[in-house]
């Protein structure tokens, strides 16, 4: 096993621990340890909401989520001899649930979660179609994700580190800063906002002197959105074996990592739509000098995808286009065509017996492929979404016979409880 350098106790939250994380980017956080290129070793890692979520039958916990708090990221990182313009190469070994008893209280001890998030919470993809806070709870056995909530299905996850990236430079956060706020500016009372500013309250920032706390923490940008450096970009293929290339944009590069994921299908569509668990994470880093500028890299990463995902041959798909649920027609507009591609999905499953928000859970957590499948025939894009048949306990495909009725089941929801 390679050496562990982050260690964190469950019994304790994020802030308490020996080494301390950070949930915010700037390049003045500084490395909490450092690594050489070529060394291999180990990180435990919190869920995302470092223990808001709770194993019960309630969604009152995904409706008042506390998101000035998240991510949990563990690190920085550095990484020896790194300089900006290098690519930093970061294998993922190995990764996995917090290796504990199955009756711990975290998620990621036997069970995760995924939740549909209130609109005036974060939202989702489909937020104007599943306005209130939803949660299903997944138990783990094995590689195998069943659920409660969700009855009848079960899936092998492709576990993945949703979040992970490098520190931008001063000069970067100030334009990350700068790009977001002018886009918020456009609509400032939009409810959910635009994209989320800096927010000192509940900043957590590693080993930042207390002279320095405030104003770094009022530069600070937010974990939520991918950017250059990576960060939170939720691709379920990126999963043990992935051979991942970051941009490196202060000395030491500065790797984070953390907002570990059992299974998710591609688009994470309910915000919190994968199935959200805490863990390890086993790495591997190498440094490419110059790299940036000798493989035309830009301000953005490369990945090679692993090869562990679960080899489903048989698939339902739904086909959606660009044009809105009231008959509206946009030009090219793939996330749209996307959109009513998932919601052809969920329709279908409910004659199925599942409830729509049942359905819109199974989606965000469970292996699905969403693919951009014609983007050049004006005035429609179309998008497809793969729906594994073999996940489900009976036949999922239409047929003569008609649709049978799955176990009835409910997601908690907030709004009655």
């Amino acid at each position: 096993m390679p050496e562990l350098i982050f260690p964190l106790d469950s019994d304790k939250r994020f802030t308490d621990q020996a080494k301390i994380g950070h949930n915010r980017w700037h390049p003045e956080i500084p490395p909490v340890a450092w690594v050489k290129p070529g060394d291999a070793f180990r990180v435990h890692c919190r869920e995302w909401f470092d223990g808001a979520i709770h194993n019960d039958d309630s969604a009152q916990d995904i409706r008042d989520a506390p998101l000035t708090t998240v991510h949990a990221l563990s690190g920085p990182f550095g990484v020896e001899g790194a300089e900006p313009g290098d690519l930093l190469v970061v294998d993922i070994l190995d990764l996995g649930a917090i290796p504990q008893e199955d009756s711990g209280p975290l998620a990621g001890q036997g069970w995760g979660y995924t939740g549909i998030f209130a609109t005036e919470n974060g939202g989702g993809f489909l937020t104007e179609q599943f306005p209130d806070a939803y949660k299903a709870i997944w138990d783990f056995s094995g590689q195998t994700a069943t659920s409660r909530h969700v009855p009848a299905v079960s899936f092998t996850g492709i576990v993945h580190p949703g979040l992970m990236g490098t520190a931008p430079s001063a000069a970067l956060l100030s334009r990350w800063n700068a790009r977001e706020g002018a886009l918020r500016a456009t609509d400032p009372r939009r409810v959910p906002p635009l994209a989320l500013p800096p927010e000192p309250r509940d900043a957590v920032l590693g080993s930042v002197p207390r002279s320095h706390f405030d104003r770094i923490a009022a530069e600070a940008a937010r974990t939520a959105p991918p950017r250059e450096n990576g960060g939170n970009q939720d691709i379920k293929n990126m999963t043990k074996g992935s051979r991942v290339f970051y941009p490196v944009f202060v000395p030491g590069a500065n790797l984070s990592v953390g907002d570990l994921h059992f299974s998710q299908g591609d688009g994470e569509i309910t915000f919190c739509g994968a199935i959200e668990m805490g863990g390890f994470v086993d790495l591997r880093v190498e440094l490419l000098k110059d790299g940036m500028r000798t493989y035309g890299v830009g301000e953005n990463t490369i990945f090679m995808p692993g090869r562990t995902a679960p080899q489903y041959s048989e698939w339902l798909a739904f086909s959606g286009v660009s044009v809105t649920l009231d008959g509206e027609q946009r030009y090219l507009d793939s996330h749209l065509a996307y959109q009513r591609a998932c919601l052809h999905a969920i329709d279908y499953l409910t004659a199925f017996g599942y409830h729509p928000e049942q359905a819109y859970l199974l989606l965000g957590a469970a292996p699905i492929e969403g693919r951009l499948s014609g983007v050049v025939d004006i005035p429609n894009s179309c998008a497809t979404v793969y729906l594994p048949t073999a996940i489900f306990d009976f036949d999922v495909r239409p047929g003569a016979s008609g649709p049978v009725r799955a176990p009835r089941g409910a997601a908690p929801h907030a709004r009655f409880e």
